[in-house]
């Protein structure tokens, strides 16, 4: 067992090290010149076809579900603790400057989010049940032919479920219903493994049921507590961001409870938490956009430019704007409970908004992780293995919750880092497709626009 620990800790080490990070966004950064910064210069566009067209019922093509279905699942599982003790432990570890690297990674990850959701569009299938299937593991073996690297990522997909979206989410709610309301963990494990019995039992049309209402209701709690703090702390909004831009290029001494950092440490963790946080080059939020109803690959990627822009420019800065400006950054405290800290604070019982979103994130990151590792699970094993599936999610969760099997976690988080190994190679030898298609649409648009111009 501990030669397993240690095998696994090197090979972690690896998957998430400095290395693995910069190739992450380094992707990013390639595929956002490719584009021309499509997803910057085209942001106005990008926004007016996804946020103000949300609940838009009537889609043109094909497909399960609508497009804010599919990202409101997708969002369901990059939505998470995260967002919350991630983001807090970025800041506690590696100082304010620790946010402009996680603001960088999140703008050209907005792109490479776009490219796998393009691809996952354009090679995904049909079943014969009328349902539709896509991902890494479907443009790696129909884009690049290579069948045995599709397996691979299937393979890791499907194991790393449930650790990273199942277990430690679990534990996540049990964590915060013990401390905020003295709930026993196993009451709370076996409440949330009911409650998630109901929904993913149901299959995806059930799922995106509860997504499509359970994601605006959770991030509309959160963002407005967030705003509310930072509008009480307002005056000091210039110097947080002069912390955030400072910090970013030079060392910040210890201040209060901070034990003061270097850039060395503030650029990994920063860059971490984008990449943790909105999931771009891990090939998890394909699987979700595939089942979308879309006229177009590009169409649907719009919406992984804003999921990843929701993720971690919106939710994620209002998590760490908020740390800042109160001052509470410094306190030496860290995780959830510096969040925790910060809206307490500011808001009488602002803990309680930490708490509900704690649980709400992990609840749903739960339901989306389901989705992500049945598909895999499919692509492994055929359709009969999907209920089988179902049911193996569902005792994790009861274990995750009492705390149980924290080497399955650990492997889970090199396995979830693995999967991005054969993604980026699909997404890179892929990314002309994604050039053709881009250019391909938007010729479309501008021929269409022209016409309601003159008409």
């Amino acid at each position: 067992m501990d030669k397993l620990m240690e095998l696994n800790g090197a090979i972690n080490s690896f998957v998430w090290g400095p290395i693995m990070l910069l190739l992450l966004v380094g992707t990013g950064v390639y595929l956002t010149f490719r584009t021309n910064f499509f997803s910057i210069g085209k942001l106005g566009y990008i926004m007016k076809s996804t946020l103000m067209k949300m609940f838009a019922k009537e889609q043109k093509g094909e497909g399960e579900v609508t497009a804010f279905q599919a990202v409101a699942t997708a969002l369901a599982a990059t939505v998470g603790t995260g967002n919350i003790a991630g983001v807090a432990t970025a800041i506690a570890l590696g100082g304010p400057g620790a946010i402009f690297w996680m603001w960088l990674s999140a703008i050209f990850g907005m792109t490479t989010k776009y490219a796998e959701v393009v691809l996952s569009i354009n090679y995904r299938e049909k079943t014969p049940d009328g349902r539709f299937v896509g991902g890494p593991m479907y443009y790696i073996q129909n884009g690049l032919k290579w069948k045995w690297l599709a397996y691979v990522f299937a393979g890791f997909g499907a194991l790393a479920s449930f650790g990273i979206g199942n277990m430690t989410q679990a534990n996540s709610v049990a964590a915060s219903l013990e401390v905020s309301f003295g709930v026993p963990v196993l009451i709370t494990g076996i409440g949330l493994a009911v409650l998630t019995a109901v929904v993913i039992l149901g299959g995806l049309k059930r799922i995106v049921q509860v997504t499509e209402k359970l994601v605006p209701f959770m991030a509309a709690l959160y963002i407005i507590g967030g705003i509310f703090i930072i509008f009480k702390n307002i005056s000091h909004l210039g110097t947080a961001f002069g912390l955030i831009f400072g910090n970013a290029f030079t060392p910040m001494a210890a201040v209060g409870g901070f034990t003061g950092t270097t850039v060395k440490n503030a650029m990994p963790r920063g860059i971490a938490r984008g990449v943790f946080s909105n999931a771009a080059c891990l090939g998890s939020a394909p699987r979700a956009h595939a089942a979308a109803t879309t006229d177009h690959p590009v169409r649907q990627g719009l919406w992984g430019v804003f999921e990843v822009f929701m993720d971690t420019i919106v939710i994620c800065s209002i998590t760490a704007l908020s740390i800042i400006m109160t001052g509470a950054w410094s306190s030496g405290v860290t995780g959830a409970a510096l969040t925790t800290a910060a809206f307490d604070q500011t808001i009488p019982g602002g803990g309680y908004i930490v708490s509900i979103g704690v649980m709400l994130f992990a609840f749903s990151t739960i339901l989306g992780w389901e989705y992500y590792g049945e598909r895999c699970f499919e692509f492994l094993f055929g359709p009969k293995a999907i209920m089988p599936y179902r049911f193996l999610w569902i005792p994790p969760i009861i274990i995750g919750a009492i705390g149980g099997l924290e080497l399955l976690w650990d492997l889970a988080d090199t396995l979830n880092g693995l999967m991005a190994i054969p993604n980026l190679i699909g997404v890179l030898m892929l990314s002309g497709v994604v050039i053709r298609l881009t250019k391909e649409f938007f010729k479309k648009q501008y021929v269409e626009e022209e016409k309601k111009a003159k008409a």
